[in-house]
């Protein structure tokens, strides 16, 4: 088991805070247009070559995944010290959306696939997360609880009280994902008071089979990690399964509210705030 130092409770770009590290990984908010752009190559890569995305022209004359979306938000990034300390480092990206900066451009990305009205009632402070990837040679356990811990040190950061998004199953065939789908509804339903649901004219029925027909275990092996990432942390999924053509995914939209978050993330970032109080 690697030895995971220094552990920071804040993660801000503003305030230059460090990284997070675990053995060679580090992950930090990119700070520079170079580190942006490495987000968005990883993102080309893993979105467009290999998991079959259709690029719009933009995107395959650039080999950049990005969009007016990329400006207002933050980005972790995963960072092999081995390869690095730069751009060219970047193995590991996820995309933070808070409400403050999606009001500079009038909507979260989400509204796209999902009513959120309710979410953007929601009283307290919330957080869009999005586009996120790692390169194939990292997708192991260390990468990805190493984005999980960067995101529980923003949420302490900046307060957060409901997080959110869209996750994506492979393909766009939601028969051939029935069991997922029917599985996630009867399962983990969100509460009716923060439940997204598909927009009209993109609504596809999760409830596509039998719940009694299914095996819950082999269903969540067949999960993608993001999702079961988010049912770990207490997660919840919106009514209504959406098909991205362009992205070549079956979405579902997730909801956590930080309250339920009880992992040993959380629990670790507050030990680390009171520590940093009584300082």
């Amino acid at each position: 088991m690697s030895v995971i130092e220094p552990p920071l409770p804040s993660l801000d770009r503003e305030e230059g805070i460090g990284e997070l590290r675990a053995g060679n990984l580090g992950l930090r908010i990119a700070r520079t247009a170079d580190e942006l752009d490495a987000a968005q190559a990883l993102r080309y890569r893993v979105f467009y070559e290999e998991l079959g995305a259709h690029p719009d022209e933009t995107a395959a004359r650039t080999g950049r995944d990005s969009d007016r979306y990329d400006a207002v938000a933050d980005h972790l990034l995963v960072v092999d010290h081995d390869l690095g300390d730069g751009p060219d480092a970047v193995v590991g990206t996820y995309r933070l959306i808070r409400r403050e900066a999606a009001e500079t451009i009038g909507r979260f990305y989400s509204a796209d696939e999902y009513d959120i009205s309710l979410i953007e009632r929601f009283p307290g402070r919330v957080l869009e997360l999005g586009r996120s990837c790692v390169d194939a040679a990292y997708r192991g356990r260390a990468a990805m609880q190493l984005l999980w811990r960067g995101i529980a040190a923003y949420v302490f950061t900046h307060n957060i009280d409901l997080m959110f998004g869209c996750a994506s199953l492979p393909g766009n065939d939601v028969d051939a994902l029935a069991a997922e789908l029917t599985y996630l509804h009867a399962n983990h339903l969100a509460p009716a008071d923060i439940r997204m649901k598909a927009l009209p004219e993109r609504y596809i029925d999760m409830r596509r089979m039998d719940p009694a027909e299914i095996d819950g275990r082999q269903v969540l092996v067949s999960l993608p990690p993001l999702i079961k990432g988010y049912l770990r942390l207490g997660g919840f999924v919106g009514d209504g399964a959406v098909v991205d053509p362009q992205f070549n995914t079956t979405d579902v939209a997730v909801v956590v509210q930080t309250d339920l978050v009880t992992g040993k993330y959380y629990r670790h970032f507050e030990r680390e705030r009171e520590q940093k109080d009584r300082r």
